[in-house]
């Protein structure tokens, strides 16, 4: 069998632009939606419990867009709100946020954004403690800017209006510092450290809160995480952080928790 000339550079063009096309990647997308529902055996909040120390089922769905742009809702239930405003109605937390992802060098990036933390129906505003006033609608909004260098990650949130209820406190305040470590096989390990600080309340609401949370990767959407959680929040009968039933809220706790994404 003979091959001209003709035939091999035909062959060779052939051979070259298949192995363009394999190497070719697709388009990034516009936009991504994601979602998962996950399941935690103490919902915790900057290290306060929100679920009086019980398990809580979650939603959450995302939405980025390809400029930096992106927006989110995060769902749960919780007892705080009666339990330790005093209120009669208010059993679930929507969290409603949005904001732009950008860089400002390679290594650097920022986020800046804004949430609403909501809790339908809720009436602590009405009951709010017995014979106290200090209690008000629990709904509340924060501004936030964050920057991210390699794994490290460091978050300013401050609070636009009264935060979580509480009278005289606009303009609270919550320091995140925090690290993403891949240690390989499927496990990320995260350190961090928060600082809460609310005014009006004569600085018993102030504290800090630090955690160690391992996670795993199973694929196929699947992960689980157990998180080491404390705070420096003051124990002992009639702290601040210590709920209608005597229940410490920002006792240190192992919460382990499962999740689904797709």
């Amino acid at each position: 069998m003979t091959f001209s000339p003709l035939k091999i550079a035909a062959s060779f063009a052939i051979l070259v632009t298949s192995a363009s096309f394999a190497q070719t990647k697709a388009p990034e997308p516009d936009y991504t939606l994601s979602y998962s529902a996950s399941a935690v055996t103490d919902y915790r909040f900057r290290g306060i419990a929100q679920t009086a120390n019980k398990p809580a089922l979650q939603l959450t769905a995302d939405f980025a867009h390809k400029s930096g742009f992106y927006l989110g809702a995060f769902g749960s239930n919780v007892n705080w709100i009666k339990d330790f405003n005093g209120a009669t109605k208010g059993g679930y937390e929507v969290d409603l946020y949005g904001g732009y992802k950008g860089s400002i060098t390679k290594d650097i990036g920022f986020d800046l954004g804004a949430i609403a933390y909501v809790y339908p129906g809720n009436n602590s505003g009405a009951a709010g403690t017995p014979g106290s006033g200090l209690v008000t609608n629990a709904n509340t909004t924060e501004v936030y800017a964050g920057l991210t260098y390699s794994v490290f990650t460091a978050k300013y949130s401050r609070s636009t209006g009264t935060f979580l209820g509480f009278l005289k406190s606009s303009g609270s305040q919550y320091l995140d510092l925090s690290a993403n470590f891949d240690i390989g096989s499927g496990f990320t390990l995260t350190p961090h450290i928060g600082r809460q600080t609310i005014p009006g309340q004569a600085g018993l609401g102030d504290y800090t809160d630090y955690a160690l949370t391992l996670a795993k990767d199973f694929g196929k959407g699947f992960s689980a995480t157990g998180a080491l959680i404390g705070t420096t929040t003051k124990k002992g009968p009639g702290t601040f952080y210590r709920d209608a039933n005597g229940k410490d809220l920002g006792k240190s706790t192992l919460v382990v928790g499962v999740k689904y994404s797709f």
